[in-house]
């Protein structure tokens, strides 16, 4: 679609942050976000195809040029969860969990690579504004991840603990309930400061993904549309100014894709490192 030729540069960005969403029932919060799943699963797929691919042809002797590859990217996840993780076997689950987090958030990150045009041409007769195809920067993605990894950590936390010993820590931790004539006071302060503590991981798990991959998307549009503008109509500009746009806007565009490698890939071990936190957190006793 050509930004200039049928839309305004506020149309042209509105048109490309809206989903595909298919209403379920009554709709509103049940809405389902089709281009979100439909990309979130099948690059999820296409990495678990990839780590069979590589474990399939994995052999005990001089590993291949993707083995080699898969192998150190493991031991680099492995020695950083090391770091973190200290209660037990890293390679029963934590290890496993980290790469599969990291895969799959960098992955989806990387879609906001694939020019938005192009993706939309390709999928406009199944909606409207086409495909938007970076899960990551649909909040209802991260949450889900987040929430994922918040299951997990109360789980350890009563699996270790014991559900007694959760409760008390949730009732104990961090300023105990001594003297006794303070305890109830000190109770239910425990419970509100952990409460918070509860709330706020999830918050900052997710919100922290989406806002660095919801700021690229829109910063990747405003360079696409300039370069739009210049190209079709020209804009605002004049022929003089409409090419100085394009070479700048398509530099810039050039410039920012190669810091947003640096950006996809922390932002996904980022994720991938609060993830094996949580989890260590949750096999710490107050």
């Amino acid at each position: 679609m050509a930004a200039g030729s049928e839309l305004t540069p506020i149309e042209y960005i509105g048109h490309h942050l809206s989903f595909f969403a298919k209403p379920v029932g009554a709709g509103g919060f049940w809405t389902l976000h089709v281009d979100t799943l439909v990309v979130a699963f099948a690059v999820g797929a296409l990495g678990l195809g990839f780590l069979w691919w590589v474990v399939r042809g994995a052999t005990a002797g001089v590993p291949n040029r993707r083995q080699a590859f898969v192998e150190l990217a493991f031991e680099f996840i492995t020695e950083q969860a090391k770091t973190v993780f200290h209660h037990g076997d890293l390679h029963r689950f934590v290890a496993p969990t980290a790469l599969t987090v990291f895969v799959w958030v960098l992955l989806m990150n990387a879609m906001d690579f694939l020019p938005v045009d192009w993706v939309a041409l390709g999928t406009h007769h199944l909606s409207e504004h086409g495909f938007r195809i970076v899960p990551t920067a649909d909040v209802n993605t991260t949450f889900a991840l987040a929430l994922t990894v918040w299951v997990l950590m109360i789980y350890f936390n009563i699996a270790v603990k014991g559900l007694g010993g959760w409760l008390h820590e949730l009732t104990c931790a961090p300023f105990g309930i001594r003297p006794w004539w303070a305890a109830p006071f000190l109770l239910v302060f425990n419970l509100l400061f952990n409460f918070i503590e509860y709330v706020s991981k999830p918050l900052s798990h997710s919100l922290r993904l989406f806002g660095n991959m919801y700021a690229g998307e829109i910063i990747f549009l405003l360079l696409w549309v300039w370069a739009a503008h210049a190209t079709f109509t020209g804009g605002f500009f004049s022929a003089l100014g409409g090419v100085v746009s394009l070479v700048a806007s398509t530099a810039l565009g050039l410039g920012w894709a190669i810091f947003h490698i640096l950006i996809v890939v922390l932002q996904a071990f980022i994720f991938m490192m609060l993830t094996v936190v949580y989890i260590a957190l949750a096999h710490e006793h107050h």
